[in-house]
């Protein structure tokens, strides 16, 4: 097996970063070779990128599964259940895991009650909900006298893990780490064990910390309010138009039988990959793949979305006051991430919006002074299904939101009317495989990459076909999907209005 060539990378990326030509193409099949795959019978695929510069390795257990596939009445579940995956284990959490289990039955058949005497709004009795909620907030804390805090990821940062996290998105949910490569083993017995016998531990505790993040990220945040509430008036149907952290009602509704059946549902070994790239021998992990993540028990994948976005025949519009700095954002629905036409949206964003040198920039921000800050990006909020690509601008000191919708519309026409000179695509096209190759130049964003598109694709080795799918777009191509997608009917248009 092939090691993988830390100076050939580098060589990729300065050749990119020198601007080559438009028919710039290069053989991965150095790295591909470095790369191993496994199934397990309980169908967990497991791939392998050795890379034997230092003795460390990232690892990385990818869940298909996001806030898109949240039930109605538990929005944000998925962001709730990453949270719970950090409580631990019933070996790894626990000073005494059966009266921690008799304390958690408490405080469930509590809430039960309490939850039952809320949703009697008006007609509920005023003394039993307050006499509940004591009694609940009694059974959390006797439940949490038998929590060993953050031991899970204690017991990783001791034995040198760095860098542990994890992230939920509309579309997955990513846990992730870095480590010695002689503590692969540990991670195995570890990670392994949180999908296998989770113990939800301080959930009502937890949902607390959730309402709080929800607090801050949006309901007194101007800017994410808005951007939360032109997905929601962009989106129907689908999913896609609810927040990732939730309703605030649903959040403090959360059940533990709740997020167990989730995680019951969706963690299945036939829903989730392991991605690891570093200084192991793909074998050895295999084995211990074996013998960790063999122990879940086979369940059929979970169906994918049948929700579909119908067509917006019109612009829809969505007005905010609030005494904050205003903001403009459109909105304009796209395909996913595998469509054919994704690459040439992202280049038409790239151009409008990404940077210093984009045309909103120039224009808006440098010349007309007009905006104190511009931007456009595809994939909001997710990129699995149809999507969204957002333009938004923050008008300069002395200007409104109607200046910069004028400016921001008219640029679009532009780009539709006019084709970009090939000079300016090929640009696009270098910026746009630089920051390929730079995604691609750790363990982490190896193991990250990999694992995307073998969830997204099917196939991991669709990764090194990127850089084919960027080349093959043209002037043509990038005014194409102006004229097919940036149009007024499928657009949502915000506003956030200073009062």
């Amino acid at each position: 097996m092939k090691f993988f060539n830390k100076k050939l990378m580098a060589v990729i990326f300065l050749s990119i970063i020198a601007g080559v030509s438009a028919g710039f193409g290069f053989d991965f099949s150095e790295l591909e070779n470095a790369v191993s795959e496994h199934t397990l019978k309980n169908g967990l695929r497991v791939i392998v990128m050795e890379r034997h510069d230092a003795p460390v390795v990232s690892l990385i257990t990818y869940a298909n599964v996001g806030g898109a596939n949240d039930p109605k009445e538990y929005t944000g579940l998925a962001h709730m259940f990453e949270h719970m995956a950090f409580k631990g284990t019933e070996k790894v959490g626990t000073t005494d895991l059966k009266n921690e289990l008799k304390a958690m039955k408490i405080e469930d058949s509590i809430f039960y009650e309490l939850r039952a005497e809320r949703k009697k709004g008006d007609q509920a009795d005023s003394a039993r909900l307050a006499l509940l909620e004591a009694e609940f907030d009694k059974a959390i804390e006797h439940a949490r006298s038998f929590v060993v805090p953050n031991a899970f990821d204690h017991i990783l940062e001791t034995e040198g893990g760095v860098g542990i996290n994890a992230g939920t998105g509309m579309d997955q949910t990513i846990y992730l780490v870095s480590l010695p490569s002689n503590r692969l083993e540990l991670w195995m017995a570890m990670e392994s064990e949180r999908f296998y016998k989770p113990v939800l531990r301080e959930m009502y505790r937890e949902r607390n910390v959730i309402a709080e993040e929800r607090l801050q990220t949006l309901e007194n945040s101007p800017f994410g309010r808005t951007l939360d509430e032109i997905k929601a008036a962009a989106f129907l149907a689908h999913p896609y138009g609810v927040s990732i952290v939730g309703h605030m009602s649903d959040i403090k509704n959360y059940t533990r039988d709740a997020a167990r059946a989730y995680y019951e549902k969706y963690y299945v070994p036939s829903n989730m990959i392991v991605s690891i790239v570093g200084n192991v021998d793909p074998r050895e992990v295999f084995r211990l793949a074996e013998k960790y993540w063999g122990r879940l028990p086979y369940k059929p994948k979970p169906d994918e979305l049948a929700t579909v976005e119908p067509e917006q025949n019109g612009e829809r519009r969505v007005e905010l006051e609030d005494p904050a700095q205003p903001l403009f954002a459109a909105c304009y629905h796209i395909p996913s991430f595998t469509d054919k036409d994704w690459p040439a949206v992202q280049a038409l964003t790239d151009y409008l919006g990404q940077g210093r040198t984009s045309l909103l920039y120039k224009n808006l921000v440098k010349e007309k002074k007009i905006a104190a800050d511009v931007g456009a990006f595809a994939g909001y909020p997710g990129n699995k299904y149809p999507t969204l690509a957002l333009v938004y601008a923050i008008p300069a000191a002395g200007h409104n939101n109607d200046e910069c919708e004028e400016q921001v519309f008219a640029e679009i026409e532009k780009m539709q009317k006019e084709l970009l000179p090939v000079e300016e695509v090929e640009k696009i096209k270098a910026r746009a495989k630089a920051s390929f190759i730079n995604g691609l130049n750790s363990n982490m964003g190896l193991a990250m990459q990999l694992a995307t598109f073998e969830n997204k694709y099917g196939d991991w080795r669709e990764l090194f076909k990127q850089l084919n799918r960027i080349n093959t777009v043209t002037p043509e191509d990038i005014q194409r999907v102006a004229q097919k997608y940036f149009v007024k009917k499928n657009r949502t248009v915000a506003k956030l209005n200073t009062i």
